[in-house]
Parts: structure tokens; sequence; C-alpha cells
């Protein structure tokens, strides 16, 4: 069993990420870490390789240089071989980073696809649904618990739904993304840092890939939110009820 997971790189969600005058995003100070969602899917696929015949997983990180750090974390973790697409961040939108997925996809010609279920930079959760529209493959997202079958053909999945659990069954190749319930990712041992170091990573870019790098989806720039005005003190009840209906205009 082959199974190509995620492990994009992101900027740290507890950075405090500012905006320049030119409406872009200051990331000079910022760090960097593998996208939660694509740890969670890490660690699934290599939950699901322990109990697989023959199994494989495969990392893929989209980005510059800087993301086989990335990869080499999911390598560390357990994972067999990585593959980096060699691309600016800043030039890509949900579309291209589908296409790209889709162009490793034919040549690595996984049983699963798994992607977390959204990046917390962009928080767009679109990726793995074009993927699966582009391939004609079925889809499980917001997986919560994963169990494939015995003759590793297909899985049943739990995934969560607004007020309650959807229960699906799907046959291989498939996409599924992972939610924050499905499992705790592993910390990365020394042993497995050292064995990381070895292991093949390759690279390619979208000139490889035979993609055009056009955009659905243009950032025109950035803004923080107006800051939050000062509370003010009301003297009764009347006063606070006539300020809510006549200044906030909430009621």
């Amino acid at each position: 069993m082959k199974i190509l997971v995620s492990a994009k790189r992101v900027t740290d969600p507890y950075s405090k990420i500012t905006v320049g005058k030119d409406g872009r995003l200051d990331t000079e100070d910022v760090d960097y870490k593998m996208n939660p969602f694509c740890e969670i899917a890490v660690e699934a696929a290599l939950q699901i390789a322990e109990d697989a015949d023959d199994p494989e997983v495969v990392v893929v990180s989209i980005g510059e240089d800087e993301a086989t750090k990335e990869i080499r974390t999911a390598l560390a973790m357990g994972a067999d071989r990585g593959i980096l697409v060699e691309h600016d961040e800043a030039e890509l939108d949900s579309d291209l980073t589908a296409r790209i997925f889709c162009k490793i996809i034919a040549d690595e010609e996984p049983d699963i696809v798994l992607l977390g279920k959204q990046a917390v930079d962009g928080d767009s959760n679109q990726v793995a649904q074009l993927v699966a529209e582009y391939m004609g493959w079925p889809q499980a997202c917001f997986a919560y618990e994963i169990e494939v079958n015995d003759d590793e053909d297909g899985a049943t999945v739990k995934r969560e739904v607004d007020g309650g659990v959807e229960t699906v069954e799907l046959t291989f190749p498939a996409v599924l993304t992972t939610d924050l319930r499905l499992n705790e990712p592993r910390y990365a041992s020394l042993p497995g840092i050292m064995r990381a170091k070895r292991k093949p990573l390759d690279e390619t870019d979208l000139d490889d890939l035979d993609l055009e790098p056009t955009l659905k989806v243009e950032v025109l720039g950035f803004e923080m939110p107006p800051e939050r005005k000062a509370g003010e003190k009301v003297g009764s009840v009347d006063e606070l009820l006539d300020k809510l209906a006549n200044e906030a205009k909430v009621i």
C-alpha cells in the first residue's frame, strides 16, 4: 500500500504577524512549522502503514527550498521518502496546489492521499476536494476515525459534520482529510532524525510537471482589523438599553 501525504510549511500560528504599509505580510521574524493538520495526516499515514502489506509513505510539500525542513520532519517521524515541488508559495492558490498534487499522484499512483483538512495560513479547505474532483476519486473529509478494511481496498471513515457524525465507506484509491481529533502526532525520535538525513528526497518544479502557474485567485493585500474601542460604563439599565438600541443598533 502506498500513501501520499502532505506536509505544508506554514507560519507558526502562535507567531505575531504584522502587515506592512504596502499591504503585505511582514514575516521576517516569524517562525515556520509543518501545518498542524498535515502533522495529523502524517501520523494517520504512519498508523495505517503499520498494519498494511508492503507499505510506503511518501511526503509531498510545495514551496521554496526551506520546505525541505518540514519534509525531513515527516521523514524523521517515520515516512519513507519525500518530494519537494519547488515554487514560490506566494504564487499559489488552492486550484494550482490541487493540480500539482494531481500530477504527483499520476506519477506515484498511491492508494490513499491523506491531506490536512485545511492549512492554518490560508484556511481555504479546498485542495482535497479539488484533487478528488480532478482525479475522479471518492473522498472523505474531516475524518476523526479511519479504519482500513482487511483487504486494503477501501476504508470506513467517521467524519465530523454539523451536529453529529457521518460514517462513510469508500474504495481506494481515495482522498482523505484529517480533523483535529483523529490522533496525536508522534514526536520524532533522535534515531528517526538521524535516519531522515539518509532517506531520499526528490525535488521537481512546475516545468518538470508540465504545469502552467496560472492562478484563479489573486491576493491583493492584507490589512489588520480595526482596534476595538474602549468600553463604556453606564449608569442604569435604561441607559444601557438606549445605547444598545440607538448606538450599537443590536436590539
